[in-house]
């Protein structure tokens, strides 16, 4: 063997050993693309080699079959796919449902095996032709009733992608779903044990435990329980609800924790500062995002807010907040999503999930922290040796 290729092999043993053995999955959501300058998002913001996997979201369902959901998907997903001339190892998965649409487009086509196998006929066939790595079944809110048909779609979905492989000599399209934390919703619409078997991983939508419908202050996200928590509010933070999801059968290598680039707001309805105390209802919209009536903020409209801002952390939960004049927001910031991935690595879980590319400081203009300065935290803490 030549000195060269020697050389050429160490290096490439070298990048092998530096590259982490987690996932980090990255939504990407399709009304980004209309936030008006400064918050706009679209392909080319993307850094390739930031995330394992990006997750578009999301595609229209209708009459049993998935499709376009915006006039100009064909140039987006042509613009997705050309990150991987720069990160040829980065999977795009296409994803369909989220909270706009819920349980609607689903229930039906899964409560019938004919428009069941449609539907997953439709799913194969939309991401060869416009050359997705996979699928992610978005089924919120699934109720009582949905349990077992969403268990029949997601095994369905498994059994087509392994069929087609086979038949067509391709490699299998990856197939993940999301899966809601609180003990509550993973009771009443989830077979757990039943999903993992079918599925490649679980995102786990470990955030907005908290928010203006709780009728007062609280973070979305605590990673432990804080100290006036008894009795079922102990359950609202991502350590009880990841060891809840492994207890109902989910293996911890296929569970990706989420953590969100976004805060939920408050106004508050006294002088009250602190948590749990009343609001009168959510917070003032960012002027970027708008969400007038989520309660939310964008990481980036956040570092905004912060100036002038009285900045706390909850220790005992792991996350800060902010509060100027009677507005509250509860949110990540580098040291939370480092203390989150640190807690996923000694759980031994697959990796991490965010929601959403487009909702960190993306350009780095408002946080003076970097571009995209939690997912790259993430990242950095991901890549280090435990």
């Amino acid at each position: 063997m030549g000195q060269a290729s020697i050389w050429a092999g160490l290096v490439a043993l070298i990048f092998l050993q530096s590259v982490s053995t987690y996932k980090l999955i990255c939504y990407y959501t399709n009304w980004s693309q209309y936030r008006q300058q400064g918050g706009r998002f679209v392909p080319e913001t993307i850094d390739a080699n930031l995330c394992t996997h990006i997750i578009y979201a999301f595609a229209n369902v209708s009459s049993d079959q998935i499709n376009h959901a915006q006039w100009n998907d064909d140039s987006t997903y042509e613009s997705l796919n050309r990150l991987k001339t720069t990160n040829p190892q980065l999977k795009i998965l296409l994803s369909a449902g989220g909270y706009g649409d819920g349980s609607k487009p689903f229930s039906k086509i899964a409560a019938s095996p004919v428009r069941r196998l449609n539907f997953v006929k439709s799913v194969v066939r939309y991401l060869r032709e416009n050359n997705f790595d996979g699928f992610d079944l978005d089924w919120v809110f699934p109720e009582e009733g949905d349990k077992k048909r969403l268990v029949n779609l997601v095994k369905d979905l498994s059994i087509q992608f392994k069929r087609e492989a086979v038949k067509e000599r391709n490699e299998k399209l990856i197939l993940s779903v999301a899966v809601q934390a609180g003990r509550e919703a993973m009771d009443k619409g989830y077979d757990i044990r039943a999903i993992s078997e079918s599925a490649d991983f679980i995102n786990f939508l470990s955030f907005d435990f908290h928010g203006f419908w709780d009728g007062a202050t609280g973070h979305g996200s605590p990673l432990y329980k804080g100290k006036n928590d008894f009795g079922s509010s102990s359950y609202y933070n991502v350590d009880y609800s990841v060891k809840y999801l492994k207890t109902k059968g989910a293996p911890a290598e296929k569970i990706m924790m989420g953590i969100s680039t976004f805060g939920r707001t408050f106004t508050l309805a006294s002088r009250q500062t602190g948590v749990g105390v009343m609001i009168s209802g959510p917070g003032t919209p960012g002027a970027i995002t708008q969400e007038a009536k989520t309660g939310m903020l964008s990481y980036f409209e956040i570092c905004e807010f912060n100036h002038g801002a009285m900045k706390e952390r909850i220790e005992e939960q792991a996350v800060p907040y902010s509060h100027k004049g009677n507005q509250w927001v509860g949110y990540e910031d580098v040291m939370s999503v480092q203390a989150k991935v640190q807690y996923m690595k000694e759980n031994n879980l697959g990796g991490i999930m965010i929601w959403a590319l487009d909702l960190d400081d993306f350009s780095g203009s408002a946080c003076h922290q970097g571009n995209y300065p939690l997912i790259g935290a993430v990242k950095e803490e991901l890549n280090k040796k435990s």
